[in-house]
């Protein structure tokens, strides 16, 4: 059998294939037991892109969820930094309905998410607090439309979604665009306060303890 073996190639590879196989069910199963041990402690999974500077990390219920999470992530990743690269410098100006709004002395946000959940919630909360806030412009930018505002995201340098950009309004900034960016999960008080932020003009608040 070992000379079968030795001799063989195609069956060396085969036994490696069946061994990571098992390996994976072993790990992927290995948490398993009665209800009563409790709930499994989750898997975080990084996954990098080779060739490129896009990695994600996620956790899951097991490690095969958390992998699948990352790598969705590190792809969401990999294109919008593609997508950057691609941009011509210098950027094109504003969309005309983002300059409009601008120019319109409002506080402009861009929503920009990509796949996931974090995105989608990202979008709902910022949509619903930019409604009630008065001379706000939100608009949504779907991960691949995201180099037609480079003239914003390049200068705020977004390097991965989701993300949220909020502009001050022409009157506060002297007419040269002037912008903040945040990353991730982000609370609903945290939306706005940041809108908030971006068309305050008024003196800044300092602490003296003494």
């Amino acid at each position: 059998m070992r000379e079968k073996l030795n001799g063989n190639p195609m069956a060396q590879i085969g036994i490696v294939m069946v061994l990571i196989v098992a390996a994976f069910v072993m790990l992927t199963k290995g948490g398993g037991g009665s209800e009563s041990e409790g709930a499994a402690t989750p898997t975080e999974a990084t996954v990098s892109i080779a060739g490129t500077g896009a990695s994600a990390t996620a956790t899951g219920a097991t490690p095969g969820e958390a992998v699948e999470s990352a790598t969705e992530g590190a792809g969401e990743a990999a294109v919008l930094e593609s997508s950057l690269s691609a941009t011509p410098i210098p950027t094109a100006p504003m969309p005309p309905p983002v300059a409009a709004a601008y120019n319109s002395n409002k506080t402009v946000i861009l929503a920009i998410a990509g796949s996931g959940e974090l995105g989608k919630e990202l979008v709902k909360s910022s949509t619903e607090i930019a409604a009630r806030l008065p001379a706000t412009a939100i608009f949504v930018v779907p991960m691949k439309q995201i180099a037609r505002y480079g003239a914003i995201t390049l200068g705020v340098h977004v390097q991965r979604v989701p993300a949220l950009v909020v502009m001050r309004p022409r009157r506060l900034s002297d007419g040269t665009p002037q912008a903040s960016v945040s990353y991730g999960f982000q609370s609903a008080q945290a939306i706005e306060q940041g809108i908030r932020d971006a068309s305050y003009n008024g003196p800044e608040a300092t602490y003296d303890p003494n």
